[in-house]
């Protein structure tokens, strides 16, 4: 079936593959969404989103189609397979060099970097951006955030500097508990030798920068990068003058900010105030 998917354009994402392996066969089996859905028992709606990859498929789905089909457990591995990938495709070549990184500069200007959002944050910031996603769909794209903690996790973890805008710790994401456990997850991790956190207070005035950007260092003479963002998709940018000036704005930003100690006492403040 891949050989003949191959004759169109590559899929964009992980779902998108699964989707035109899903509709390969069931056109190969010439049977309609509808009796897909009937056999798999799933709505007609449900086949469509899954096919042009607008969902990944549930688990159950998987199965179900390997049952239709004849494919013992080929569905079941491929979505296994896919949800591994998961990301938007224009995200994974960062994820990739993030998991290879030997320090990682990043800018939280609005909202706390998803590597150091809490499973409540993440599924908050989600269902602002995404109101319309079913609840299972906003599930997948928490755990894959989370899972990119394992990258600090590792035996050698990257250096983890991050230098947080006052206002990521006083915008109320979610409520005021799921910000409280923010916060003391934020203290948590502060505590690692690998992690450094600063806060840039509103009384440093205009911020060297008012977007979020990461930096990622590499040894052995790699070149380092700057990964940046806009409401769309993301970029990873090599050219060597953009990544030095982003570098400059970097310090600029950390030499505006409180210290460590000071920025670990201020989030201490702030989680203390939601709690009353």
């Amino acid at each position: 079936m891949a050989n003949d998917l191959g004759k169109d354009s590559d899929p964009e994402s992980g779902a998108a593959y699964f989707g035109s392996e899903v509709r390969a066969w069931r056109t190969e089996r010439g049977m309609s969404q509808r009796e897909l859905g009937e056999a798999a028992q799933y709505g007609q709606q449900y086949v469509a989103k899954v096919e042009a990859g607008e969902r990944l498929a549930s688990p159950e789905f998987a199965t179900a189609c390997d049952a239709t089909f004849g494919t013992p457990g080929m569905f079941e591995r491929l979505r296994s397979r896919v949800a591994q990938r998961g990301y938007p495709e224009w995200f994974q070549p960062y994820v990739k060099l993030e998991e290879r990184a030997t320090m990682i500069l990043a800018h939280s200007a609005s909202l706390i970097m998803g590597m150091l959002q809490t499973e409540a944050y993440a599924h908050a910031v989600f269902r602002k951006a995404h109101p319309r996603d079913e609840l299972d769909v906003t599930a997948e794209r928490v755990a894959r955030r989370l899972k990119r903690r394992r990258v600090m996790e590792s035996e050698n973890p990257p250096l983890l500097w991050v230098v947080l805008d006052e206002s990521t710790l006083l915008r109320a994401v979610g409520s005021r508990s799921v910000m409280r456990e923010q916060l003391a997850h934020l203290l948590d991790i502060g505590d690692s030798p690998h992690v450094t956190l600063q806060v840039l207070p509103f009384s440093s005035g205009a911020p060297a920068s008012h977007m979020p950007f990461y930096l990622l260092r590499f040894g052995h003479g790699e070149p380092n990068v700057l990964y940046v963002e806009n409401p769309i998709n993301g970029q990873v940018i090599e050219s060597p003058d953009i990544v030095t000036r982003a570098g400059v704005t970097y310090d600029r930003l950390r030499a505006d900010a409180l210290s460590p100690d000071a920025s670990l006492a201020l989030i201490r403040t702030v989680m203390e105030e939601y709690t009353t």
